[in-house]
């Protein structure tokens, strides 16, 4: 197993590596709106976001892989109110054939984020 680490996405919360690489397939830990570089977290829900689909862009791009590459993707979302909003700004990242996709809507996220998101990539 290799850890994937880049600048380009936040650090790690906890104990946990930003994405892992196994045997072709790429792990990506779930990812919340924090500016990499500041450290703050995005004051919208379309700013979180975003945040979030560039540190994922950053993170496979580390591991030489993109967003053509993704297979599935997990989201936990605080207010499912956000959902039409989340379709349209992962229909510019995700094109046919989509990964398969969950959504869960849930009380609390870490530094009461609007969403999280984390996915799986494969190269194979």
């Amino acid at each position: 197993m290799k850890a994937i680490h880049t600048s380009g996405a936040p650090a790690a919360l906890g104990p946990y590596s930003q994405a892992v690489c196994k045997k072709g397939f790429l792990f990506a830990s779930g990812q919340i709106g924090i500016d990499p570089l500041t450290g703050t977290i995005g004051k919208s829900f379309e700013a979180q976001a975003e945040a979030i689909f560039t540190s994922l862009s950053n993170i496979l791009s580390a591991a030489n892989m993109s967003f053509r590459n993704v297979v599935k993707v997990t989201i936990f979302i605080e207010d499912l109110m956000n959902f039409d909003t989340l379709n349209n700004i992962y229909a510019r990242y995700f094109h046919e054939p989509y990964p398969a996709r969950e959504t869960i809507q849930v009380s609390r996220l870490p530094l009461n984020a609007a969403l999280e998101i984390s996915l799986i990539a494969s190269d194979l």
